[in-house]
């Protein structure tokens, strides 16, 4: 597989949403967007397409994309093609544009095993209206065997042109991404495959890097690793470490300096030691993330650790 063949995600504004609830400015936003395509990178992803009359709760723009919205934001686009993720049941269909009225490329619909049928429903109809797609299947560390490959055989029909291997509590090590591209391989040889990596073990990075040698060709990223929780794999490590011509790091460097930088002293992401023991054990990192909100207890690690690991509940999470 040669590196000048993959093509990286970016997805900062959406997962790293998750941090600061969208709450981005329109600067950064066109700031990353100008980054990225100097940077050369092929994908930015710039939030969710999910309906609002389908979630409770406010948020910024960049949780409910509006294309006129989008237009003013974003008047002249580059080579960097833009995407943008919908949850299954939190999206209406109709609210969809044909990809010709749209200002967005791909839509990548992030689902469970056990609603993928619900998802290649979505990926059917935003196909049809003339978007790339993918299907992101979450949480694939606690799918059986037999689940996936039930799961395949549909989606091996479908028409959705990228299958992402996602790596959602940040427990996988190299073993485990091996194991996974190559049943992917096997199973889905005709669809090209994504990976979508967390860093509560510190392996985004290298995890990523062992699906681009296994041949994966989309690889998701944020500037600066900014992403729910422990974060993503880094953007500026990617565009430094594939050695594509067509990759410039400094512009990233900008974008970190005047954006992210600043930003990271009112957000927290990246790795913390409750994020680790979450990703060492296997568990969503919702856990984690309620004691970080809590000043009183978020540094108490031996606690939380305990907590988790206490035989109440083992048994209640099996």
């Amino acid at each position: 597989m040669s590196k000048d063949k993959c093509k990286i995600l970016d997805c900062t504004i959406r997962d790293g949403g998750l941090v600061n609830n969208w709450d981005f400015s329109v600067e950064f936003v066109q700031d990353l967007y100008k980054s990225l395509s100097e940077a050369g990178v092929e994908y930015m992803e710039i939030g969710y397409k999910n309906s609002p009359k389908l979630l409770k709760g406010e948020a910024g723009p960049w949780r409910f994309l509006d294309e006129s919205f989008l237009r003013t934001v974003i008047p002249h686009k580059t080579e960097t093609k833009l995407s943008a993720l919908v949850d299954i049941g939190r999206v209406d269909e109709n609210d969809i544009l044909p990809r010709s009225e749209s200002m967005l490329d791909l839509i990548r619909v992030a689902c469970y095993i056990g609603d993928v049928d619900k998802g290649l429903e979505l990926i059917q109809t935003f196909h049809d209206k003339g978007y790339e797609t993918s299907l992101n299947i979450m949480a694939l560390s606690h799918v059986s065997e037999p689940e996936l490959r039930e799961a395949f055989e549909d989606i091996a029909k479908s028409p959705v042109d990228i299958v992402y291997i996602v790596d959602s509590y940040g427990s996988m090590d190299s073993k485990d991404m091996e194991y996974l591209v190559d049943k992917f391989q096997t199973l889905l040889p005709n669809k090209q495959l994504g990976v979508h990596t967390h860093n509560n073990m510190q392996l985004a990075f290298s995890n990523t890097l062992t699906a681009v040698h296994k041949g994966v060709t989309f690889l998701d990223s944020s500037v600066y690793g900014m992403g729910r929780a422990a974060g993503n794999c880094p953007t500026e490590l990617l565009v430094s470490q594939l050695k594509n011509p067509r990759y410039e790091l400094r512009p990233v460097l900008e974008v970190i300096e005047k954006h992210l930088i600043p930003m990271r002293e009112t957000c927290e992401w990246g790795y913390i030691i409750p994020y680790m023991i979450s990703g060492a054990l296997n568990e969503h990192p919702r856990v984690a993330m309620a004691v970080r909100d809590n000043d009183e207890d978020k540094d108490k690690y031996v606690e939380f650790y305990d907590k988790l690991t206490s035989p109440e509940i083992i048994v209640k999470h099996k």
